[in-house]
C-alpha cells in the first residue's frame, strides 16, 4: 500500500510512545493492560522500522518525570521492562540490532542496569539497525550533565571557552554516536516533545497522529513516512 524506500525514509526516527494509559481506560481495563499491549506494539514497530530500512530508532519509554506514577503503575513499567530485556535477545542478534539505553541509569533496580549493559554489550557489534531507548531520560537532565562535564573541564584547564561547539557539546551528550532525529513521532494527540531530545531535535520533522500508541500498526507507520517523504528540508537554508 505505500511507496515507502530506503531512499525515502529517515535515518533516524524517535519515538514518543504515548497514550497506554488511554487505551486501557477507553476499554475499563486497568492501566497495566495498555502498557502490556504497548509493549506488543513496540516489538511490532521496532521490527517494521528494520524492514523499512530505517537505521536509527529512539524510543522514548520512560521518562524521568514518569517516577513520580503511582508506585503500582512504576512496578507494571519495570517488569515489563525485565520481561524485555531477559526474553528477545535471540531476536535481536537474528535481526542484526544493537541495543543502546540512554538516561538516568542510577535511578533504576541494579538488577535492571546491569542487564541492560550486558544487551548493549553483547549486541554492540550488530550493525543492521540501533535501537535506542530513552529510560529514566530527561532531556533537561542530559544537557545539564553535559554542561557540567563541560565546566569540569574549562576548570582543570582542559579546555579554553573558545574550544566550546556544536560537535564538543554534541559529545557530551548520551547520544554522543547517534546522529540526530531526522522525524519525531507522537502518537495520542498530544502536540508536545515532554522534555524529549530537546538539543538533538533542532531541525526535526514533527508528526502527531491521534492514534494511541496500543493501536498504531506498520501501516500507519508507513504512511508517517510517506508524508515525511513529501516534506522538503531546508535547515534554515532557502
Amino acid at each position: 500500500m505505500t511507496n515507502v524506500t530506503t531512499k525515502t525514509v529517515p535515518a533516524h526516527l524517535a519515538i514518543i510512545m504515548d497514550g497506554n494509559g488511554r487505551w486501557a481506560q477507553k476499554r475499563g481495563l486497568p492501566r497495566a493492560m495498555g502498557h502490556k499491549k504497548g509493549a506488543e506494539t513496540v516489538k511490532e514497530i521496532t521490527r517494521a522500522c528494520g524492514e523499512l530500512g530505517i537505521k536509527y530508532l529512539t524510543l522514548y519509554a520512560f521518562s524521568t518525570e514518569n517516577w513520580q506514577r503511582p508506585p503500582e503503575e512504576v512496578d507494571t513499567l519495570m517488569g515489563l521492562l525485565r520481561d524485555y530485556l531477559k526474553s528477545d535477545l535471540k531476536e535481536i542478534q537474528e535481526n542484526g540490532v544493537r541495543i543502546r539505553f540512554i538516561g538516568e541509569r542510577y535511578m533504576l533496580d541494579s538488577d535492571i542496569a546491569g542487564q541492560m549493559e550486558k544487551l548493549e554489550q553483547e549486541t554492540a557489534a550488530n550493525n543492521k539497525m540501533t535501537l535506542c531507548i530513552a529510560l529514566s531520560y530527561g532531556s533537561r537532565q542530559e544537557i545539564i550533565a553535559a554542561a557540567r562535564k563541560i565546566a569540569a573541564m574549562a576548570k582543570a584547564g582542559q579546555i579554553s571557552p573558545e574550544d566550546i561547539d556544536i560537535k564538543m557539546f554534541s559529545d557530551m551528550l548520551y547520544t554522543r554516536d547517534i546522529p540526530d532525529p531526522d522525524l519525531v513521532l507522537r502518537t495520542s494527540g498530544e502536540q508536545r516533545v515532554s522534555n524529549y531530545l530537546l538539543w538533538q531535535l533542532a531541525y526535526a520533522e514533527l508528526f502527531f497522529t491521534p492514534t494511541l500508541w496500543p493501536d498504531f500498526t506498520k501501516a500507519e507507520l508507513e504512511a508517517v513516512l510517506t508524508d515525511y517523504s513529501n516534506r522538503e528540508r531546508r535547515y534554515g537554508k532557502v
